[in-house]
């Protein structure tokens, strides 16, 4: 037990190679806890899923600087991870529910028409508007352009005329 001390430190007052030996483990449970996670927690990027990145980012980030107790930091990320988890699971079966935490798309142009009270909840101008389909489509004409929506993801996605 005193090797492990020695190693891992204890309370705030940890070395340069304690703090480090514990950032090496403390990767590695990140690892793990985002394969419990899904893939797709860290690549989706929406505000449902950035939310679980954030505050295990911030709780982990205690347990290598000695903040918090070094098992309960872990037990307590793989504790939000289940939870996101099985929200995830939830949102399978419920578009309710899915709706409620994920949010939906807001449509931005449809049938010719940019709709300025979904502009304006998105906090968007019209420049911001037409830089998307500069971007998304690379065209400068609404025109040419069929529907665009602000998804749950907050990015703007445009579907072209065919």
């Amino acid at each position: 037990m005193e090797t492990i001390i020695k190693i891992f430190g204890e309370g705030k007052d940890l070395t340069i190679l304690q703090m480090s030996a514990r950032a090496f483990i403390v990767y590695f449970i990140a690892l793990a806890l985002i394969h419990i996670a899904g893939k797709r927690t860290f690549g989706k990027k929406s505000a449902f899923d950035n939310t679980i990145a954030i505050i295990l980012g911030a709780v982990l980030s205690r347990a290598i600087v000695g903040a918090s107790p070094f098992l309960s930091t872990i037990i307590g990320s793989l504790v939000l991870v289940l939870i996101h988890r099985l929200l995830r699971m939830i949102i399978l079966h419920s578009k309710t529910i899915g709706k409620l935490l994920k949010g939906e798309k807001i449509p931005l142009y449809q049938n010719g028409a940019v709709n300025e009270i979904n502009l304006r909840k998105c906090l968007m101008t019209h420049d911001d508007l037409m830089s998307d389909v500069r971007l998304k489509a690379n065209d400068n004409n609404l025109e040419n352009i069929c529907e665009i929506y602000m998804e749950n993801s907050g990015q703007v996605s445009v579907v072209k005329k065919s």
